[in-house]
């Protein structure tokens, strides 16, 4: 870390399929997948690490990883100067001809850049969720309290508890009792029955006790390899696990609406609500805080226009954009174009999406480069649209990049 702190690797997990995010995912890595106009969501957990000066670090990818790799080596360029770096490192079998058996395999494999680096402490991130998070206060408690590894936690109601690991911390508040992996009926907490603390997906561990965590668990035949299925129930079973509860978290330039904020961005209907809490007045994720920047690639386009009567509300638009339609309570990424009489509601577009004359698209998300011909319509026909694209349990019609509209 920067200013002579304690020394920090960053490890971002960015291998897995995002197999419910299709059809997004069907050509590119889910931490590839834009959000939020111009941003990748791997820019978000980028930007919190580089933020707090952890300025080393892995992206260890596996899966569709060209799009990810292309966006981390052209954006993501640290001082060489200064020995600092972000860089992708893709599976490289180096235990044998093998892909990754899981998140912490995937570690295992790529110890080799631990030994290199000879951090006193790793942050073991995920690279899919939207966020703001200093992850400085998180190592200082690390630090004072002596585990093996902290877990970052974060409330939600006990009934979506099937959808996280989830973390049941001990009287004291801090030391991890017991971790459980999705489970469909675990105890709410103390203080309130109501909700659990779910493991968010970010890790610090001293480097000793990850090292001897991964050695221990690839000995285990019956282990699936995954951090927060197998890394940490083995270290809360040692007493070497403590809890971090992101509520405690602050960062400069927060407002008290977007304090605490995190989304797992995992599914088509979270992905969508995520970006439906960017365009209020007073939006629940704040894109604008200056004090704690989310960095990405800087396009060289114009300005976005509008023309021929075109207007937007409660809207996020891009630059390269051209709005000679209506848009409301929607998302542009660059470039793209919506066409006289043409209405846009409630909606995502991805890079170049074009829409054309008085077409109508409502409740959707479009990839890159879907074209919408004259007078078509999206989120008009509930029965035509589930025979003709992907439409989430929620509702949300979503078409992959390229797809032909009819």
């Amino acid at each position: 870390m920067r200013g002579g702190g304690p020394s920090v690797l960053g490890i971002v997990l960015a291998g897995g399929e995002g197999k419910r995010l299709m059809p997004l995912t069907a050509d590119r890595a889910k931490p590839a997948v834009t959000f939020g106009g111009t941003y990748r969501l791997v820019d978000f957990v980028l930007s919190n690490l580089v933020n707090a000066g952890v300025l080393r670090i892995c992206v260890l990818t596996q899966y569709k990883s060209h799009s990810l790799d292309r966006h981390i080596t052209t954006t993501w360029r640290m001082s060489n100067l200064l020995g600092n770096y972000v860089t992708p490192v893709p599976a490289q079998q180096r235990l044998g001809p093998r892909w990754y058996l899981g998140s912490a395999d995937a570690i295992l494999q790529s110890l080799n850049l631990v030994y290199d680096e000879q951090p006193e402490y790793v942050a073991v991130f995920g690279a899919d969720h939207v966020y703001r998070m200093d992850p400085r206060q998180m190592l200082a408690q690390h630090i004072e309290s002596g585990a093996g590894v902290t877990v970052a936690g974060i409330r939600v109601p006990r009934t979506e508890s099937s959808s996280f690991g989830v973390i049941t911390p001990g009287s004291d508040g801090q030391t991890v009792e017991r971790f459980l992996e999705k489970p469909a009926d675990p105890p709410g907490l103390a203080d309130d029955p109501d909700c659990v603390f779910a493991s968010m997906g970010n890790y610090i561990f001293t480097t000793k006790a990850l090292i001897e965590a991964l050695k221990r668990d690839a000995e285990d035949e019956s282990s699936v390899h995954d951090m927060g299925g197998s890394i940490l129930p083995q270290l809360t079973d040692r007493g070497e696990a403590a809890l971090y509860d992101f509520s405690a978290n602050h960062v400069p330039g927060e407002t008290t609406r977007d304090q605490g904020y995190w989304r797992d961005v995992g599914t088509l209907d979270a992905y969508y609500e995520a970006h439906m809490d960017l365009i209020a007045e007073r939006p629940a994720f704040n894109l604008y805080n200056r004090s704690w920047p989310i960095y990405t690639h800087s396009y060289q386009l114009s300005p976005a226009r509008f023309n021929a009567g075109g207007i937007a509300s409660e809207s996020i638009i891009s630059a390269g954009c051209l709005v000679r339609g209506q848009v409301t309570r929607s998302v542009l990424s660059p470039g793209v174009v919506v066409d006289p009489g043409a209405v846009v509601q409630g909606s995502v577009l991805h890079d170049n999406v074009h829409i054309g004359r008085g077409a109508v698209v409502r409740g959707a998300v479009l990839d890159k480069n879907v074209q919408v011909p004259p007078g078509a319509t999206i989120g008009v026909n509930p029965e035509r649209d589930a025979e003709l694209y992907t439409v989430s349990k929620g509702g949300v019609i979503a078409l992959g990049k390229g797809q032909l509209v009819t």
